[in-house]
Parts: structure tokens; sequence; C-alpha cells
């Protein structure tokens, strides 16, 4: 299971996205990155998770943050997906879990008493710098953006700290 922590390099990644083109990770080097996991395209909650990542995402973008979803679906559901909600960020097909098993998402779950393994929902932020700087486990997807730009805000605000002169 997940073993990737805050102050981790992101581990290299490379897929095709719903377009078919090949995204990797140093795509995205010199800008803070939303890295989120999630189980399969067009079900309830991970609509919900996509489309709050949709419908804030000029505020993301205006914090300078770039958006790419990851799921087992292939590239074609992911297609219909992007269609259907207007999703305006990236969706990379995972069929064979390389990106997943290599961030660690894959493991048991239980539902209705039922044990199965599925990917466990996850975002990672990664800065500039390719270094998590924050993982979500299990995150609130009606506020997840919200919840991320609130972050990065608490967080940027700790590390400016005002010297003082005397």
């Amino acid at each position: 299971m997940i073993t990737l922590a805050a102050g981790m390099k992101a581990p290299a990644f490379k897929g095709k996205d719903q377009n078919g083109n090949t995204v990797s990770l140093a795509d995205y080097k010199g800008k803070k990155l939303v890295l989120y996991f999630y189980p399969e395209d067009d079900t309830p909650t991970c609509t919900v998770q996509a489309c709050n990542l949709r419908d804030n995402y000029a505020l993301l973008r205006k914090e300078g943050f770039e958006v790419v979803g990851v799921s087992p679906n292939d590239t074609e559901s992911h297609k219909k997906f992007e269609e259907k909600f207007s999703l305006p960020f990236t969706l990379i097909a995972d069929p064979n879990h390389k990106i997943i098993n290599t961030y660690g998402v894959w493991g048991e779950k239980q539902l209705y008493g039922r044990k199965f393994m599925g990917l466990h929902r996850t975002t990672f932020l990664v800065d500039e710098k390719g270094v998590i700087q924050k993982v979500y486990l299990k995150p609130r997807n009606k506020q997840h953006a919200e919840d991320i730009v609130k972050f990065w805000k608490e967080m940027e605000q700790q590390q400016v700290k005002p010297t003082r002169k005397g």
C-alpha cells in the first residue's frame, strides 16, 4: 500500500492520455501538480471528484496547478469520461497498473463486508521541484480543490516568515 509521503521525490511515470498522447511527470517539471488517482471513470464518487476539480479548474490554474487524473481505465473510456463531463485536464490510462503500483495506491479494500483488491482514491500534491508536499488519502471529493488550495496557501505562508530587523 501507500509508502510515499510528503518530502519524498515523486516517482517518474509515463502513460497515454485520453487523446493517445504520451504524458510523463517530466512534462510538469517547474509546475505544481495535482496528481489524483481514482478507481473508475463515470462512477458516482469518481464523477463527483472529477467535477469538483473541473468546477474549480480556473482557481487551481490561477494558483499555478496542473491537474492529472490516473485510473485503470483505458484511453477510450477516459475520452468518453472527458467529453461527457467536459473535463479540462489530462486523464492517464493505466490498465496494467504500472503507475498505480509505482505510487502504491493499489491494495486490499472492503465494501459491505466484502474484501477485494482495488485502487485507493489518493491525491499527491507535487511541487515545482518534483517533491511530494501532501498526500490525500480518501480526499473529500465535494471540496477537494478547495482543500488543495487552502493547504498550499497555508504551506506557503509558513515558509515565508517575515524577518524582523531591529
